[in-house]
């Protein structure tokens, strides 16, 4: 079992930044898939980037540039940095893990972008 706890999330102004934190139950050490993924009202949820524990990384189009995925293995924690925010960037954002085949989410945070 894998529980995840998102954290960083609140309002920000276009062009500012944040960032959200992943924190796992236990150790991230054997976990080969994490990812962040959002989802704004009235729309699908969707990938916005993720890591592998070889470090390879994956990103969206729309947020490419602008965001960094990371992760701390000793801190058993995913870093979602995010930068020059935009509107659209709003959505509540949810830290994902793959382990054991099983899908594992967190309960999500809301990152509000608005002047």
């Amino acid at each position: 079992q894998v529980q995840l706890v998102e954290s960083g999330g609140g309002l920000v102004q276009p062009g500012g930044s944040l960032r959200l934190s992943c924190a796992a139950s236990g150790s991230i050490l054997s976990i080969y898939y994490m990812g962040w993924y959002r989802q704004a009202p009235g729309k699908q949820r969707e990938l916005v980037a993720a890591i592998t524990s070889d470090v390879s990384t994956n990103y969206a189009d729309s947020v490419k540039g602008r965001f960094t995925i990371s992760r701390d293995n000793a801190k058993n924690t995913v870093y979602l940095q995010m930068n020059s925010l935009k509107p659209e960037d709003t959505a509540v954002y949810y830290c994902y893990a793959y382990y054991g085949f099983k899908d594992y989410w967190g309960q999500g945070t809301q990152v509000t972008v608005s002047s």
